[in-house]
């Protein structure tokens, strides 16, 4: 399927909107940099979280209108496309759209929630850039913003690119789920192992080291600029480092959570909706996850048996609902996070 002129005006509603609430979130309401405070940061995430679920709703009781769907065939056809797990045989044509708007809301919500929960463990690995980087914490909501705005590209690419070729070769679908299927393997054998690096290496880091090659990295303190003029000579930031740094390491995180989201559904324009609500809900999040990171010390488990959970939905082909896919990953993150707060780090650590 193509996309037509009724998806590309949707689409495009949904980009201006999403650019006039960033727009809003830099130039008015955080233009001077300062340390988000948990207050703050949880009256974001609440913002951030309640527009989501608005857009569940939209989809709810308009999502046809996304694909510009107006009868019975048209609705067969989606089905087939992006592989929707639901019956219509017998039902009305507004009976039907009831049927497939209520699904598509859920794998809406379902990918959501898969990307959000996966966010928290790219946060752990930012919070260790910062602070390897000793970035002061009043710039990080900036660093984070223009990040954002790198990953919404890097996920549009990404992701319409996976359904063009899920669309052209099948066996693609393998390839990702055994790959998630692997990552969880890799996160729980890490989480077992306490492999994981409490600083990085900031002069030997790859991405440091190449830059140093072509451009002058400006020593001192440069406040929240990501290049500076000395002397008729052009110097790159720290800021600016930490900026690409965190760009690559976001889309080593796309290559297991954007995968993990087309286990729920192919329809790319979901799959883009979803991440990009849960991009935006990051900065927020990753200044509550700093205040509560050490008490759910589970999580990282718990996400290594849900990335195995949808490879292997994925990998073999299984047709589950999308209410039972959400029920399972909301019982997963639940039980781990309920773990967490039962056993304490002291008995883990002994």
């Amino acid at each position: 399927m193509h996309p037509n002129a009724h998806e590309i005006v949707i689409f495009s509603a949904f980009l201006v909107f999403i650019s006039m609430m960033l727009s809003l979130d830099l130039g008015v309401f955080n233009r001077k940099s300062h340390a988000m405070t948990f207050r703050e940061a949880l009256l974001w995430t609440v913002v951030w979280i309640g527009i989501s679920f608005g857009f569940y709703l939209l989809l709810r009781f308009f999502g046809n209108q996304l694909h510009d769907i107006k009868d019975i065939p048209g609705i067969r056809e989606s089905m087939k496309h992006f592989h929707h797990p639901i019956q219509i045989d017998g039902l009305s044509f507004g009976e039907a759209i009831k049927v497939y708007n209520i699904n598509i809301s859920l794998e809406f919500l379902t990918g959501y929630l898969i990307e959000y929960s996966l966010s928290v463990d790219n946060i752990f690995v930012i919070i260790m850039i910062f602070l390897s980087f000793n970035i002061q914490p009043k710039y990080y909501h900036r660093v984070l913003f223009w990040g954002i705005l790198g990953a919404i590209v890097m996920r549009f690419l990404f992701i319409f690119l996976a359904s063009a070729l899920i669309q052209r070769f099948d066996w693609i679908l393998w390839v990702f789920g055994g790959m998630l299927i692997f990552l969880g393997g890799k996160m729980g054998w890490e989480f077992f192992s306490r492999k994981n690096e409490d600083r990085i290496d900031t002069v030997n880091h790859p991405v440091v080291k190449f830059i140093s090659k072509f451009f002058l990295v400006a020593g001192d303190d440069t406040g929240k600029r990501f290049w500076i003029r000395r002397n008729g000579r052009f110097y790159i930031t720290h800021i600016l480092i930490v900026l690409i740094i965190i760009e690559l390491s976001d889309v080593l995180f796309a290559v297991d959570s954007v995968p993990a989201v087309f286990s729920v559904t192919l329809d790319p324009y979901i799959v883009f909706f979803s991440n990009i609500f849960a991009i935006l809900g990051l900065r927020s999040l990753f200044f509550l996850v700093i205040d509560v990171m050490n008490r759910f010390h589970f999580l990282k488990l718990g996400l290594a048996f849900l990335l195995f959970f949808v490879g292997v939905k994925m990998f073999f082909a299984l047709h589950i609902s999308t209410t039972i896919t959400l029920s399972v990953i909301l019982g997963i993150l639940v039980f781990f996070a309920g773990l967490s707060l039962l056993v304490p780090v002291s008995k883990i650590k002994s």
